[in-house]
């Protein structure tokens, strides 16, 4: 696919309060029409890049470049961004239409053209003959349309969307990521979106940049966030990923959990300390006689399109993601393909994540809230 020019460019950003720092030195360039995701837990900083491109946040050091064009300083309503928040700020004593044409009118546009241009938005968000209702009689998904009507109505050159559809109960909230994704490939319009659900990334994103503690982890596309994570926090933070301690004796060659194994990894010192991620998903349930590696069933889950095992390797919990049904305390083998295995050079987050020790659904859910 051809690159379109870059839109927005970001230059060694810094921002803090409190002396405590919020953004340290980031750089970002996103592209014309691009969908970028801003990926990261709570407080990774990604909502506070978002006020700094919108202006409603002035950084401590660095630049915005929109367009080629510094435009540190230039207040909000002279950025040609637009933001929709998750809490929609609709206008409770307007109807719908009238919230849509709101910053149009702001714009003097001739009534004529506001009813075009309002209709059109109508038609895009699927809420067409909904025009005269109050607000207050929409439910959250509609009103979330209106609130997305509104801010393309004025044309944008780019739109900010800060955790939109948090909201919204899950089904909703997969339905309006489809709907999103449709309507910014239909408009061509550039989306930069602020989001700590991994799955929303990964499902409606031309490009994700996965932040953490002020930092910039990793950028690109879904793909290779997934399958090529850069350090342990990546690959923890983007789906279930077993994370072990492993030597990179040469290249092609890993030695974890007492055994050398083939790898498609290579350029590393020799006999390198490095972290081997395989997913969960990747990881083949056989005999123990056929095992590359074998252990013993601690926990079994069924997911509906599969069961979530988590098995005991020499004391490092794995999970493994399988259609085979497994007893707690049986022991089983697993297989593992030169390309499922994946090399990290260590770093800050090496051995913080992966072991599933202390894995358990209540306690998965409990750290989401």
């Amino acid at each position: 696919m051809k690159q379109t020019p870059i839109i927005i460019d970001l230059k060694n950003i810094s921002v803090s309060f409190d002396n405590q720092t919020i953004l340290n030195n980031i750089s970002l360039s996103i592209h014309d029409g691009e969908f970028v995701t801003l990926l990261g837990p709570s407080g990774c900083g990604k909502t506070t890049t978002l006020r700094v491109i919108a202006g409603f946040l002035q950084q401590d050091s660095g630049d915005v470049i929109f367009e080629g064009k510094n435009i540190n300083g230039v207040p909000p309503y002279k950025r040609q961004v637009n933001t929709i928040f998750q809490r929609y700020a609709l206008f409770p004593h307007l109807n719908v239409y009238e919230n849509i044409a709101f910053g149009l009118r702001l714009k003097k546009m001739k009534e004529k053209e506001i009813q075009a241009k309002v209709s059109e938005m109508l038609t895009l968000v699927n809420l067409k003959g909904f025009g005269t209702r109050k607000i207050d009689s929409l439910s959250g998904g509609q009103q979330q349309r209106v609130a997305i009507a509104r801010a393309l109505a004025v044309n944008p050159r780019v739109v900010l969307l800060d955790e939109p559809l948090g909201a919204l109960d899950l089904k909703l909230r997969k339905d309006m990521q489809v709907e999103l994704k449709n309507i910014q490939q239909k408009l061509g319009i550039t989306f930069i979106y602020v989001t700590h659900d991994q799955e929303e990334a990964l499902s409606m994103s031309d490009t994700v940049v996965v932040m953490d503690g002020g930092e910039i982890q990793q950028i690109g596309s879904p793909l290779d966030i997934y399958n090529e994570p850069s350090n342990a926090f990546v690959a923890d933070f983007i789906g279930e990923s077993n994370i072990l301690d492993g030597i990179m004796h040469e290249d092609f060659s890993v030695e974890f959990s007492g055994i050398r194994f083939q790898c498609v990894d290579k350029g590393f010192k020799k006999d390198e300390p490095v972290d081997v991620v395989i997913r969960p998903e990747d990881v083949d349930v056989v005999s123990p006689e056929e095992g590359m590696l074998k252990g013993t069933v601690t926990s079994v889950t069924f997911k509906g399109v599969h069961y979530e095992i988590i098995v005991d390797i020499d004391n490092f919990k794995w999970m493994i993601q399988t259609t085979d049904k497994s007893e707690v305390g049986e022991e089983i083998g697993i297989s593992i393909k030169p390309d499922e295995i994946h090399i990290m050079k260590k770093s800050d987050y090496s051995g913080l994540y992966g072991d599933y020790s202390s894995f358990s659904d209540e306690f998965d859910e409990l750290s989401e809230t």
